[in-house]
């Protein structure tokens, strides 16, 4: 039932539910780059771990103030701009990890991850369920949810095939060892080759999935002034303005 009457919606759902592609390129991906010793960046693990930390700090006390900015001025704009925003910031945060620059890592990754892309993670869990009717709302909105997560849950094995490290003989007790040459290469020639590739790879990837969902945003109704009993139904009016801000002033869903 939830594919026949709300096929559309989740097929969107899908769509924007690719950004998870952000934290997959900072915290997945993004940490196997800068630490593992076949890439030749040399980020210890102990200090990368405090990207995942500082990010989910700062994100936690920014998601209700973004929320109630789409309160203000509707979900779409809000989501749009985080996932754009969060997607073009893939290159110069990649760019630093490159460089081995911890500093500008950690800036670019709280910036990227923390920041702005709570433009779409604190926006999701309202705005899909609102797409969808009470009937079908909780398994349309799972199944939809779940398949778009499934997919970039695979990135970072096609990142480490397309974009591998160094061959194994560039690691000598655990370390990398830039003087080795394998293939008539030295390996730190192989890892600096590695490095343009991985930024426009997996930029380009994350980038690309971030305007994918972007456009699905785009393309979905606003919901954040349809009525609780119209949501899902695709031709709900909005309710005025003056009425919906004094709902929200007041709590209270009936004229005062």
């Amino acid at each position: 039932m939830a594919v026949r009457e709300n096929g559309t919606d989740m097929l969107r759902v899908i769509c924007m539910a690719l950004m998870n592609a952000i934290p997959t390129a900072v915290t997945v991906f993004g940490a196997t780059y800068a630490t593992a010793a076949g890439y030749g960046i040399g980020l210890t693990t102990t200090n990368y771990l405090w990207i995942s930390v500082s990010g989910n700090i700062v994100a936690v006390i920014l998601i209700p103030f973004v929320g109630n900015l789409t309160d203000k001025i509707g979900r779409r704009p809000v989501m749009i701009v985080g996932c754009l925003g969060s997607g073009i910031l893939a290159f110069p945060y990649l760019y630093f990890v490159s460089q081995g620059n911890l500093m500008m890592a950690f800036l670019f990754a709280i910036l990227m991850w923390g920041v702005v892309y709570q433009g779409y993670n604190a926006v999701f869990p309202s705005f899909y369920q609102e797409l969808f009717p009470t009937k079908t709302r909780v398994s349309a909105f799972a199944v939809s949810q779940n398949i778009g997560t499934l997919i970039t849950a695979f990135l970072p094995t096609i990142y480490a095939a397309i974009v591998g490290p160094t061959p194994g003989a560039c690691v000598v007790d655990k370390k990398f060892a830039p003087d080795v040459v394998v293939n008539g290469q030295t390996c730190r020639a192989l890892a600096d080759s590695i490095e343009s590739s991985v930024i426009w790879t997996v930029g380009g990837i994350t980038f690309g999935l971030a305007i994918i969902a972007a456009i699905s945003a785009f393309s979905a109704r606003e919901t954040f002034r349809i009525h609780l009993n119209d949501l899902g139904n695709k031709n709900a009016v909005p309710i005025p303005r003056e009425e919906y801000e004094r709902i929200r002033s007041t709590g209270v869903d009936v004229p005062v």
